[in-house]
């Protein structure tokens, strides 16, 4: 994995993007012959072809009904995900809200047909045109999954579920008599900046933040010093889901951030781990299958994106990563989610999530502007290096 100082600097404001759709290539007329294979640049757990767990495989089926052969880069952070694009090769990728308009206004993925994927029509009407895929009524991915930034938690450390962030951005003693000092994870990406905005939104109201991703300068100020306070009890900043796993079960780690696949996975390891969306409420995800500008294999890719939103994939992975489908029609009869797999997923929460997004420095909730996303990369790097 790369780590977050090899990160892209480069952020793309709204104008740019909304000037630049105009001069973008026109979307695939048709799908032709496949190619033989299809790269894609994925978060970890989302493309699953039965090696960690048999019951869970959505690509098999998929090569031996299309020829198009899947190969899988997994990527740590969505500023990894818009440098692995930009370096080319692969045809697709599963962005996040922060990377999505990057990637259009760098013009390193192109428009998308809907009428070529005849199961657009299925997706959930809340993504279908969201502003982090749609410009100027074009799109520029087909939805995938969506979900929060959960707080992962060890009930061995905890007697009760916790309540607020707290527990990872202050030092404190847990109910199990020890300090959180050292046992406890931040995410490892310069987004989480996000996440003490919201913490702050609670905590320190007469900062009057609005929306963590639209911070003016002395909001942001403040968010960045909560973060080097919690750099100093902080074991690890994590960015690889597998190294996190490893952490809980073998690093005496016992709450951090989290993603509910690393949940689900210690939970069918038998370990002591739950996790909760506490009161402060959490940043999360919405996840778009977006097409390379320069797809080496086009058609095997639309045949992937069709593919993606087939109902039995889409229930699959919701149980698999404890996320919510983009395709509604999974959430029932699927054995592997369960009837109720949705709701507890957190179907109902849509409008309670702050979804990732890549901050700019024209926003609307700030007069003055915003601190666009070169800074919060730059400074990231900084509060983690110790600056």
């Amino acid at each position: 994995m790369r780590r977050t100082s090899r990160l892209t600097a480069s952020v793309a404001v709204a104008a740019l993007v909304t000037s630049q759709v105009a001069m973008a290539q026109e979307a695939q007329k048709e799908i032709g012959a496949g190619e033989g294979e299809v790269a894609i640049v994925a978060w970890a757990g989302y493309i699953e072809r039965g090696e960690t767990d048999k019951a869970y495989d959505w690509v098999t089926d998929f090569e031996k009904n299309t020829g198009c052969k899947v190969t899988v880069k997994t990527a740590g952070t969505s500023d990894e995900m818009v440098a692995l694009m930009n370096e080319g090769g692969f045809d697709l990728v599963t962005a996040s809200g922060d990377a999505s308009l990057r990637l259009i206004a760098g013009k390193t993925v192109q428009p998308i047909n809907t009428d070529l994927i005849p199961s657009w029509s299925k997706v959930d009407d809340r993504l279908k045109t969201a502003p982090w895929h749609t410009v100027n009524d074009v799109h520029y991915g087909v939805p995938y999954q969506w979900g929060a930034n959960v707080l992962m938690y060890n009930t061995e450390a905890f007697k009760e579920a916790p309540t607020s962030w707290n527990v990872v951005f202050e030092e404190t003693t847990l109910s199990d008599g020890k300090s959180n000092k050292g046992r406890v994870q931040a995410f490892d990406g310069p987004i989480y900046i996000a996440d003490a905005a919201l913490y702050l939104m609670t905590h320190q109201p007469d900062l009057g933040i609005k929306d963590p991703y639209e911070l003016n300068a002395d909001q942001y100020k403040a968010a960045l010093d909560l973060l080097r306070q919690q750099r100093k009890i902080v074991h690890r900043y994590w960015h690889d889901a597998f190294v996190q796993i490893d952490d809980f079960t073998n690093e005496g780690v016992v709450a951090s951030s989290s993603w509910p696949f690393q949940v689900n996975l210690l939970k069918s390891q038998t370990k002591p781990i739950a996790s909760v969306v506490p009161k402060e409420g959490a940043t999360g995800w919405a996840d778009t299958t977006m097409m390379h500008a320069d797809a080496p294999h086009p058609n095997c890719a639309y045949m992937w994106m069709e593919h993606s939103l087939n109902p039995k994939l889409q229930g699959d992975l919701a149980a698999w990563f404890g996320s919510v489908p983009a395709n509604l029609e999974a959430c029932k009869g699927n054995e592997l989610l369960g009837d109720e797999g949705c709701k507890t997923n957190g179907l109902d929460n849509f409008d309670k999530i702050h979804f990732w997004r890549t901050p700019v420095a024209k926003c609307a909730s700030q007069e003055a502007g915003c601190v666009p996303y070169y800074k919060w990369v730059t400074d990231y790097i900084a509060v983690i290096g110790g600056r």
